[in-house]
């Protein structure tokens, strides 16, 4: 893989470090004390894009983020989001011009710092124009709060109408082996219109990166108890893909995480991942790797194993697919 990739001009690792589950998602997150360890060594290794969200936590990820790297805010290209609401009457998706305005600013005081790189939309307001939106988040642009614009799970048509607004420098999306939905639209539209795909979720919720081998044994609080894949029905059947996966990682003398990242990487230079992670050893072992280049006879193999065929159950339940706009396949 390449050394470094572009996001609205700037050099960042291809790997990059998705923030989330210091706070918040697969369980018990870590302590403050412990979540500082990982943000620090992540530094260290040569991660340089952090991405986090206003709801990670409901503001403590940003606020974490803030408090232990305030120091080091040169050293990283910093990317957050808004738009979510998750508590309170007004639960749902916000991405009206006041709820935009009003949002940087209380991230902005949460990450101690006068600007963020990249400002995403994290999902698609279907009250207000996309155009209205990014209006805007130009403004915020011009204003210098924020350097560039994302957009988080939409679709290839949105992106078209956001960029003659104002140019998106990243679209973010969720993106692994066995979630192939980018490639109905997405991928190609980011190609076309000059923007960055940014995929979470590289690894699979875990999944492609050896971590879920008995669903009974997370955590209550973990979200992927409720996801269909992971469901009693599902899971038995695509737990059998991946262990065929994992024999392919074993062959190729790498890991099962580091086999995904490269899969991904490899679907295009304008593709970069952020996968999570609160663990220091899985830190590290998501770049160590970062030279070993994915023979093509590989990434065939892994296409005819695990796509949208052969994995069970859609990646979201009924409600929370409503608020994604990506394209789906029949």
């Amino acid at each position: 893989m390449t050394d470094t990739r572009r996001i609205n001009g700037r050099a960042v690792n291809p790997i990059g470090l998705g923030c989330m589950s210091l706070s918040w998602a697969y369980g018990v997150p870590p302590s403050d004390e412990d979540g500082a360890k990982v943000l620090h060594r992540a530094l260290d290794l040569g991660y340089d894009h952090l991405d986090t969200a206003n709801i990670y936590g409901l503001g403590h990820n940003e606020t974490l983020i803030g408090k232990t790297l305030r120091e080091n805010r040169g050293k990283f290209f910093l990317a957050s989001k808004m738009g979510i609401i998750v508590d309170g009457p007004r639960r749902g998706v916000d991405c009206s011009p006041e709820a935009i305005r009003q949002s940087i600013d209380e991230s902005l005081t949460r990450l101690q710092t006068d600007h963020i790189d990249l400002y995403y939309m994290h999902r698609r307001d279907f009250t207000v124009p996309i155009e209205e939106s990014m209006g805007a988040m130009a403004e915020l642009v011009q204003a210098g709060k924020i350097g560039s614009i994302g957009l988080s799970e939409m679709s290839a048509e949105t992106l078209r109408r956001a960029v003659k607004v104002h140019p998106v420098a990243a679209m973010q999306t969720e993106y692994s082996l066995w979630t192939r939905n980018p490639e109905i639209a997405v991928l190609d539209a980011c190609a076309e219109v000059g923007t960055v795909l940014v995929a979470f979720s590289p690894v699979g919720r875990g999944v492609l990166a050896g971590g879920v081998h008995d669903v009974g044994a997370l955590v209550e609080k973990d979200l992927r108890r409720n996801m269909p894949r992971f469901n009693a029905d599902n899971w038995p059947r695509n737990r059998v893909l991946i262990d065929r996966y994992e024999a392919i990682a074993a062959e190729q003398g790498i890991t099962p995480a580091q086999l995904a990242l490269a899969w991904v990487l490899s679907r295009g230079p304008h593709v970069v991942a952020i996968p999570g992670t609160a663990s220091l050893a899985h830190l590290e072992e998501n770049l160590a790797r970062r030279d070993w280049q994915i023979p093509a006879d590989v990434v065939r193999q892994l296409d005819s194993l695990i796509n949208q065929e052969s994995v069970c159950g859609p990646r979201y339940g009924a409600m929370i697919q409503q608020t994604v706009e990506t394209e789906e396949f029949a």
